[in-house]
């Protein structure tokens, strides 16, 4: 019984038998190739505490969600959509309001959870109305001409996706009444 023989090429120490590729193919290319199709597919999608910590427009915000507890909540949790409060929107706040907001973490968890809404609700999707949010109260929407605020607030970036929800940045934190 006779073996048959296979001729092999040879790169970076792999043998690769003829018959396979042809004998004249370009075994780099193929193995280049197959290195641009893996470099190309899609990265694994960020939870949304992990989209609003990445983002240098919401660390304030990321650093009250892990303050308040709900930081948890929006990496395993959802779908939601997050309302964050950007940079310009913390400093918008008197600091006397803000620290004593940051020593209570219940008054603190109750503000935060005013900005999560427990579904997912792209821009395009949101109409003028009343939206029940994840501390339970409903926070006032509205959109004019593509403009859309929410409790009065600005969103001024819309649709950053993440794997569990979506955020929307806004200009201004939502703060209760006194009686709430």
């Amino acid at each position: 019984m006779e073996l048959l023989h296979v001729p092999a090429h040879s790169w970076m120490g792999v043998a690769w038998a003829t018959p396979f590729f042809g004998s004249k193919c370009n075994v780099k290319r193929i193995f280049s190739a197959a290195l641009l199709a893996l470099a190309t597919l899609p990265a694994a999608a960020e939870n949304l505490a992990e989209t609003i910590s990445a983002s240098p427009s919401l660390r304030t915000f990321s650093d009250a969600l892990r303050a308040a507890g709900l930081e948890n909540e929006l990496h395993a949790g959802g779908p939601y959509t997050v309302f964050a409060p950007s940079e310009e929107a913390f400093r918008k706040i008197p600091r006397d309001t803000w620290r004593s907001l940051v020593r209570d973490k219940e008054r603190l968890s109750f503000v935060l959870a005013r900005h999560i809404v427990p579904r997912r609700m792209q821009v395009t999707e949101i109409k003028p109305g009343d939206v029940p949010t994840l501390q339970g109260k409903a926070i006032r929407m509205t959109s004019d001409n593509g403009m859309v605020s929410v409790e009065g607030a600005k969103v001024t970036q819309s649709d950053i996706a993440a794997d569990n929800g979506i955020i929307h940045e806004v200009d201004s934190l939502f703060l209760p009444s006194e009686d709430e």
